[in-house]
């Protein structure tokens, strides 16, 4: 650690925590290596060239750039169609275009993985008050089938399909701000094999925070729609922002005219020099998102050696990138986020504080010195101030700083847990 003061305990843990974590890394580099060549099978199948960089304005009529980069990106999810676009300006704002875009007055949407993460709830209608044109404003209705032992409940499943006719099951791969497992392709698809035994509804699926972590993505197991955030995994930390929807075409046509108007859809926006960026985002993502698996394998490994429960554990299937940190006391988890803070390529000298974040129930403390504002991509640490103080850490470029911000955060945690400076 030339260029980084780091206690010798730290030290210690961090070398136990490496020799542990070397076979799983052995087996994200041959993930990363298969997600790596099946995007390049894309760009090349799809005929990528200079020409697909250049700036269109306007309308954007006729932009081969943009209609090229969403044939790559459904080429790489297995899907029939994709909406890929620098106009979502979130996550959030991704996923609402697709629930307003499949679903009409009447609809019933079946949430099957619990209550979704906070920031998608107002968009339901969930805890706020009528009249913000959310989906319970325009007649669509909501239910919900809880989580058993942190699983999806398929018997429970079963019993709400068959009750009354659902129109939309939707599914949160990752766990948010919960210990609850996030979830694998495969069991996404025994959700899809229980939707379609007991029911016409479609399947869509928040996919975010878990592309190219496994071999297929949910389309491959019979999802019809998948949407996510470009400035996390598939953005690989180039993607300035964005966001992406796809699926099958006639789902992914009625996105787009939610997105601009209907007649209009997809033929009109303008990439604004956009291209170049969300090309090579993708292109890169498969190694980026590998990155930040190794990143968040060396932190289980690494606070499980101090100590500190760890969900998922260094040795357990990776679903996303997200590595969740108990560490009991609030002081403790402000301390790890400043140390993470501390280790940022921007912003390194910024000390994180709690704060009333729109969207959250509690204060929300976040470390991250990005490039690209919010990118989860990139390392990062955030909680809400409230029990069990866990801290949700996601991201990194690269491992070797990512490793270097992970050990500055853990130092910080160990010295407010043991009173020294």
């Amino acid at each position: 650690m030339s260029f980084f003061r780091i206690d010798p305990q730290i030290e210690a843990f961090s070398d136990k925590a490496s020799e542990k974590a070397a076979h799983v890394f052995a087996g994200i580099e041959q993930m990363t290596e298969y997600n790596q060549q099946k995007v390049l099978r894309a760009f090349i199948d799809n005929g990528v060239r200079e020409s697909h960089f250049a700036e269109s304005t306007g309308y954007g009529y006729g932009d081969v750039g943009r209609d090229t980069l969403d044939a790559v990106f459904a080429q790489s999810m297995g899907a029939e169609s994709a909406l890929v676009r620098h106009s979502f300006a979130c996550g959030t704002h991704t996923l609402t275009v697709a629930l307003f875009g499949i679903l009409r007055p009447g609809d019933v949407m079946l949430s099957v993985t619990g209550e979704p993460y906070d920031t998608i709830q107002p968009t339901i209608g969930l805890h706020c008050d009528a009249g913000r044109g959310s989906l319970r404003d325009f007649g669509v209705e909501y239910r919900e089938v809880a989580l058993r032992d942190g699983k999806p409940d398929v018997d429970a499943i079963r019993d709400a399909l068959r009750k009354e006719k659902i129109k939309l099951v939707y599914i949160q791969r990752s766990r948010g701000y919960t210990l609850r497992p996030s979830l694998s392709v495969s069991e996404i698809g025994e959700i899809v094999r229980v939707t379609r035994e007991n029911s016409d509804a479609l399947v869509m699926v928040d996919n975010c925070y878990g592309e190219f972590v496994e071999r297929a993505e949910p389309l491959s197991v019979g999802a019809d729609l998948i949407a996510g955030s470009l400035i996390k995994n598939p953005g690989g930390g180039l993607a300035k922002n964005g966001g992406y929807i796809a699926g099958r075409r006639d789902l992914v046509e009625l996105c787009a005219y939610r997105m601009t108007s209907p007649g209009l859809g997809a033929e009109v926006g303008a990439s604004l020099g956009m291209n170049r960026g969300l090309f090579m985002g993708l292109f890169h993502a498969p190694h980026v998102t590998g990155e930040a698996l190794k990143t968040a394998v060396f932190a289980a490994a690494l606070l499980s050696e101090m100590g500190y429960d760890v969900t998922p554990r260094f040795d357990e299937p990776r679903r996303d990138i997200i590595q969740a940190i108990l560490l009991r006391r609030p002081e403790t988890l402000v301390a790890f986020c400043r140390g993470l803070q501390s280790g940022s390529p921007v912003d390194s000298g910024a000390v994180p504080e709690p704060w009333d974040m729109p969207g959250y129930d509690s204060k929300v403390i976040m470390a991250a010195g990005a490039f690209i504002l919010g990118s989860s991509i990139e390392l990062s640490a955030d909680a809400p101030l409230r029990e069990p103080f866990a801290v949700w850490m996601q991201g990194g470029l690269n491992y070797h700083s990512g490793k270097i911000g992970v050990l500055l955060a853990a130092q910080e945690a160990y010295r407010a847990d043991n009173g020294t400076n």
